[in-house]
């Protein structure tokens, strides 16, 4: 910014920029971490980048050649649904992301542990998560802005037809929120095909066990892991509203519960354990 006199958002576009043209460097430092590395790569919260900006299409190309199996997840705040002008704004910013990056896709509403500090849903949440019929929204948005109902409602119907987006929903703090999530991008990425380093081979596949794990065969996580349904405790959205959104005190003050519970249990076994270390060294010292 101070070298070439640009604003913030000026800079980071130049950053990319600088980054593809130097795309090699990149290439080595990837590299470096190994085949079996799993790479995560966190992009500023800009929309420019991932929208409209061709330097990060083309940088993920790039990758893709290099043998990375990448997928998008894309974050947005979950109070935004409170709102139906917001979550139209949001259904779109995904949607343009979805068709600019070519990617895998997982879409997120993520702080969902806070969305009650915003105010009512008018719809339960999973009309959110699945952008179910955007026509009921109709009255709340012409109340928001008349004079533009039917841009509103043609904006809907654009979103309708292309019939691409759903939400997953994280609370980051919350452990099985967070496995879900990292299913549903594993699922994305094909990761789900990997195979674990004892995995036998299926019968009839030719010997692969110096083959990275990625190239290995692996039936099993075919027809278990890839196509079957993800199950867990946050998987089903109705789940997701009783914790956070129906019943969040309840459930704030069971997990409380089960948190002392656990934590008095480590030190019991803390306890045996350095009384089981007093009892050894006193034995030896006889």
């Amino acid at each position: 910014m101070d070298e070439h006199g640009l604003g913030p958002n000026g800079a980071m576009l130049y950053c990319m920029e600088y980054l593809e043209a130097n795309y090699d460097w990149l290439e080595d430092r990837l590299k470096e971490l190994g085949e079996e590395t799993y790479v995560l790569f966190d992009l500023p919260g800009q929309v420019e980048l991932t929208t409209n900006h061709e330097s990060v299409k083309r940088i993920i190309r790039k990758l893709t050649k290099s043998g990375f199996r990448l997928a998008a997840v894309h974050l947005c705040d979950a109070h935004y649904v409170t709102d139906a002008s917001k979550y139209i704004s949001v259904l779109m910013l995904s949607l343009r992301t979805m068709l600019h990056l070519e990617l895998p896709h997982v879409n997120v509403l993520s702080k969902v542990d806070l969305i009650t500090q915003y105010g009512d849903l008018d719809f339960n949440l999973d009309f959110y998560t699945e952008v179910q019929d955007l026509s009921y929204l109709e009255n709340a948005l012409s109340s928001a802005s008349p004079r533009f109902a039917a841009l509103n409602m043609a904006i809907c119907s654009l979103i309708e037809d292309y019939g691409l987006i759903g939400f997953e929903t994280l609370a980051v703090e919350d452990k099985e929120s967070m496995l879900h999530l990292m299913r549903v991008v594993d699922k994305a990425t094909g990761c789900v095909f990997v195979p674990p380093p004892n995995a036998p081979q299926p019968e009839g596949t030719l010997e692969a066990a110096s083959a990275p794990a990625s190239q290995r065969p692996n039936v099993y996580g075919l027809f278990s892991s890839a196509l079957g349904e993800i199950r867990g405790p946050r998987s089903d959205v109705r789940d997701v509203q009783e914790r956070w959104i129906d019943a969040k005190k309840e459930w704030d003050a069971y997990e409380r519960q089960q948190w002392r519970k656990e934590g008095e249990l480590i030190q019991q076994e803390e306890a045996k354990k350095k009384s089981g270390i007093r009892e050894r060294g006193g034995s030896t010292t006889k």
